[in-house]
């Protein structure tokens, strides 16, 4: 199959090209109009598929409720806003709880589903600080715990990619260690760690910051802490939910541009109450509301729970709003975050890369999302 547009996302920059796909590859770039073609998309910006490394759920579903339905519905919906891939993220809650979650994920990406491929699992606590739960259950918060993630992580058969822990609990960096040994990337997040104790933390093998500015104390001149760790610290990757409330567009225009064009990763941090209107809802067993500006609260606070956000709107967001250079805002959910997983065949357009690919129009409504070379969505299908 061979597909094109005039604009077409290759090192950095658009430009007129063919891509030709064969066994779920890429397997050849050649020049616009080079050769006959399947589909050209004409003016439409051509783009790898987006990554989403924090999702909780969607559609009424949440990962924790290892509901093999629910996220299979969620597989097949994300592709319409041009997620090709993502880590099903969990919740602090009783490891029972976790375990059956886990099992759940594990057994549906065992499976062939048309819609967006799990590439890992985002294991969100419960090794986390009290001191910065957020919304997340204090009552099962508990110390880095070896044995016990050793646990989970066989129930997952071994997809934990990404664990958010509070690395200033773990003795001796025991669990960190322990991760950075079997694979499983650790982010820093609802932590207290101070700067000297995330260096630490980087040092021993943490590679990335968890939902930057939240979950942490606030940015202080005199106390630069985990959020001023992620500012100075060019080469740790950090999450960004770019819907303009967990974070204000200056803010995350003056990270991104701290961090570089490499290592800013946007992500939804959706709930499974994405997709639905606004209102009140039952989060495994919280009170939460959506409310008019797209996010989740617990209810009759201003403590956020999380997003509705969608990729492709969050992609807008960073670019029309945050108003940071194309270049970092598509790496941000493409390139970034395939580097950030370790997946070095996804995240861009190049030869031997999986075709995963999304079209986007010039107002950012998705026009067709490709997974491994198969069209899984087209607009108005």
């Amino acid at each position: 199959m061979i597909i094109q547009s005039q604009r077409v996302w290759i090192q950095q920059h658009f430009i007129a090209a063919q891509i030709h796909i064969e066994n779920h590859r890429i397997t050849k770039i050649s020049q616009y109009n080079e050769f006959p073609v399947d589909v050209d998309f004409g003016h439409h910006r051509l783009l790898p598929g987006f990554i989403d490394q924090h999702i909780h759920g969607a559609y009424g579903i949440d990962t924790n409720d290892a509901n093999e339905e629910g996220l299979k519905t969620i597989m097949k919906g994300l592709v319409s806003e041009g997620v090709t891939s993502f880590c099903p993220t969990t919740v602090t809650q009783h490891p029972s709880v976790l375990s059956k979650a886990l099992k759940n994920v594990a057994h549906v990406a065992s499976q062939a589903i048309k819609g967006a491929q799990i590439v890992g699992v985002h294991l969100e606590g419960p090794f986390i600080n009290v001191a910065y739960k957020g919304a997340q259950p204090e009552e099962h918060i508990i110390k880095a715990d070896v044995n016990l993630f050793e646990s989970l992580y066989q129930d997952s058969h071994q997809l934990i990619r990404l664990i958010t822990m509070a690395t200033e609990l773990d003795h001796d960096h025991q669990l960190l260690k322990w991760c950075v040994d079997h694979g499983v990337i650790v982010s820093i997040g609802h932590s207290a760690s101070t700067y000297e104790e995330t260096l630490l933390a980087c040092a021993n093998g943490a590679s990335c910051i968890t939902h930057a500015f939240n979950g942490m104390s606030g940015l202080h001149h005199r106390n630069y802490n985990l959020a001023g760790a992620t500012h100075r610290l060019q080469e740790i990757y950090a999450e960004i939910i770019g819907d303009g409330n967990h974070v204000v567009w200056p803010a995350i225009h003056a990270l991104m541009m701290a961090k570089g064009p490499y290592h800013s990763i946007l992500i939804t941090d959706s709930l499974s109450v994405k997709g639905s209107p606004q209102g009140e809802y039952n989060l495994g067993g919280q009170k939460i509301e959506v409310r008019e500006n797209g996010s989740a609260y617990i209810q009759g606070t201003n403590t956020l729970s999380g997003s509705t956000l969608r990729m492709n709107e969050g992609l807008r967001n960073l670019i029309e709003f945050a108003q940071v250079p194309i270049n970092y805002a598509i790496n941000a959910a493409t390139l970034n975050p395939a580097n950030n997983l370790k997946l070095p065949h996804k995240g861009r357009i190049a030869y031997g890369c999986d075709a995963d690919l999304v079209v986007l129009d010039d107002n950012y409504s998705v026009v067709a999302t490709y997974v491994l070379g198969q069209q899984v969505y087209t607009k108005g299908n």
